[in-house]
């Protein structure tokens, strides 16, 4: 939970001053539009639940889960934001979606509840993708990371208040010179990546910008596999299998929806 305040705050300060900077207004009438305001609960919610995934199950299946977030996007984007979605994009995102439910296994002896915590952080970061899509164009990317950072921070605080309820250890020591040098790389890629994807997300084709998230999908479980340990199951890579290809023919589809426009 520090760490992740730390994140926050490290991240709305650079914003903030980016922002100076160049001239860019971050307290405006829009900050408080309806959207703006439904970002900030996704943001928080999505921070937390991910975050709780992370600590309490496995790396391996938190990322695989998280990998449903560009079907959930699709999907929104055709059901509340006109977005067209032709039945074979439909239909990849059903398959996909029995692809989480074979990670997940529910009604099974291998599932473990605390998955849910990953399909709530997914459910999260893609309403808070949706919302960024339909949020005043008058808000600068400035104005966008800065909140955005300032949610992590709250998530951040939630976190802190809650890790007596999971902790089954004390946390231990930690050195606070390595610690703040890891942070600091850490808040700069997060807040270039931040950047990329909120300008991708408000300016591209959500159904064409999305599925390249996937690549995720190989870092974290290359991480999981390797670093600490754990195992894929063949059902875990039947359903990933399943993600994966959702997520190209989503990134096909798009295209030609894309290139097909006047």
């Amino acid at each position: 939970g520090v760490v992740l305040m730390g994140f926050g705050l490290g991240g709305a300060a650079i914003f903030a001053l980016w922002a100076r900077l160049i001239a860019a207004p971050i307290w405006t009438k829009d900050a408080h539009a309806p959207a703006m305001r439904l970002r900030y609960v996704f943001e928080i919610s999505g921070r937390l639940f991910y975050v709780l995934a992370l600590w309490l199950t496995p790396l391996s299946s938190a990322t695989l889960i998280l990998q449903a977030t560009p079907l959930v996007v699709v999907g929104g984007a055709a059901l509340f934001m006109g977005e067209r979605v032709g039945w074979r994009r439909w239909l990849a995102i059903a398959l996909g979606l029995c692809g989480v439910l074979l990670i997940l296994r529910p009604g099974t002896a291998s599932f473990t509840p605390l998955s849910i915590f990953a399909v709530l952080g997914m459910l999260g970061f893609a309403g808070r993708d949706l919302a960024s899509r339909a949020a005043p164009k008058t808000i600068s990317l400035q104005a966008l990371g800065f909140f955005g950072f300032v949610a992590i921070f709250v998530a951040g605080l939630f976190l802190w208040l809650l890790q007596p309820l999971f902790a089954t250890q004390p946390a231990p020591p930690v050195e606070l010179i390595p610690l703040a040098i890891a942070l600091s790389g850490a808040t700069l890629a997060g807040v270039a990546a931040y950047a990329c994807l909120m300008t991708a997300m408000r300016t591209g084709d959500v159904s064409a910008v999305t599925p390249f998230r996937y690549t995720r999908l190989i870092f974290g479980t290359v991480l999981g596999l390797v670093i600490f340990g754990e195992r894929l199951d063949p059902a875990m890579v039947v359903g990933s299998g399943l993600i994966v290809l959702s997520g190209l023919f989503l990134v096909a589809r798009g295209r030609m929806a894309t290139t097909r426009r006047p």
